[in-house]
């Protein structure tokens, strides 16, 4: 049986965060946001599900100049979450680390003047341990992920933001079995 090597998540988070900061331009006219955002990934019957709690960072980046426009921005979604599972299948592990790296698209409304905005991301996520519940079983710790969301922006500056999200994860049919997960989510962010 293959052993997946052990990878220190902190280490490749912190890396990607501070190789990637410095290539940061102005999103939405505005600076750096942090967030907290839980969710859960709803499962039938007497199962339970699994529930998310994410921190995270929201870094301006434009790796193309002509995508940033008042009304379409792009940033560098850096995240660390905690997956909760229950039940757990015997032997198995009731909570998961996983750091991520989504670049994301938003479009503000009404060419840039409008608080409300929709966004999307596809990326990448790493996870400690592979994901095991009685209904779905990872078989990499590698998960490649898309995002939706919908979302406002409020405050005097415009400097709270909430989102309502949805997120797949699934690892592409890189390997068998691939059953993927989806979390619908709730943002909670704040800019700098």
């Amino acid at each position: 049986m293959k052993t997946i090597p052990k990878v220190d998540l902190r280490a490749v988070f912190a890396a990607s965060f501070l190789l990637l900061w410095g290539s940061a331009h102005a999103f939405d006219g505005q600076g750096i946001r942090i967030y907290v955002e839980g969710g859960r990934a709803f499962r039938g019957g007497e199962t339970g599900g699994t529930n998310s709690a994410t921190v995270g960072t929201m870094i301006p980046w434009t790796p193309i100049e002509s995508l940033h426009t008042a009304a379409m921005s792009t940033y560098l979604d850096l995240s660390v979450t905690n997956w909760h599972a229950t039940p757990v299948v015997q032997d198995g592990h009731h909570n998961y680390l996983q750091i991520g790296v989504m670049p994301s698209l938003r479009y503000r409304l009404a060419e840039g003047t409008s608080p409300w905005f929709v966004e999307s991301g596809i990326g990448a996520v790493v996870m400690d341990h592979l994901y095991r519940t009685p209904e779905h079983r990872f078989s990499t710790a590698f998960q490649l992920t898309e995002a939706l969301g919908v979302g406002r922006s409020f405050g005097d500056r415009g400097q709270h933001e909430v989102s309502l999200r949805v997120q797949h994860f699934s690892n592409a049919g890189i390997k068998e079995p691939n059953p993927g997960e989806n979390f619908y989510k709730v943002r909670y962010g704040y800019r700098f």
